[in-house]
């Protein structure tokens, strides 16, 4: 993706200031999108905690109603800094970039897995749909390769 980016001037409006393309792969990724795979994580959430320890994790009085926002934490932090991308997010064709290029890593991954579980970072974003964790992690979620 850095080489991608190298010499490419923001002054070109079919670039933005990150320095990604405005259309195809590597573009912005759309909310919807994005809310998608949000969704679908999340489901897979809680189907991994339902497997580990079965109804009872929805039961409040049980005290285990943390356990699906911990699988979602684990599986999406893993998955981004070993692939680049979540389970629901490669499903929706979307992929996380560091802008520096490389890989994310277990670090920046952290970092903006845990910001978006605050929930408030990923609704302050600028125009290239960076949320605050991503500004902090340097990454963006981007739209991956075309299906085939």
């Amino acid at each position: 993706m850095a080489d991608k980016l190298a010499g490419v001037s923001t002054d070109d409006p079919s670039v933005s200031r990150s320095g990604l393309p405005a259309t195809g792969p590597g573009s912005p990724a759309t909310w919807g999108r994005r809310v998608a795979a949000l969704i679908v994580d999340w489901i897979l959430a809680n189907v991994a905690a339902f497997i580990i320890v079965g109804g009872q994790v929805w039961d409040v009085e049980a005290g285990l109603t943390w356990l699906p926002l911990l699988c979602w934490f684990g599986l999406v932090w893993l998955a981004t800094a070993l692939t680049g991308a979540s389970i629901g997010q490669w499903m929706l064709r979307l992929r996380i970039v560091r802008l520096s290029g490389g890989r994310v890593g277990i670090g920046a991954a952290a970092l903006r897995t845990a910001l978006i579980l605050l929930i408030i970072p990923p609704l302050i974003f600028d125009k290239d749909r960076r949320g605050l964790h991503d500004l902090a992690a340097n990454t963006a979620a981007v739209n991956g390769p075309e299906s085939r």
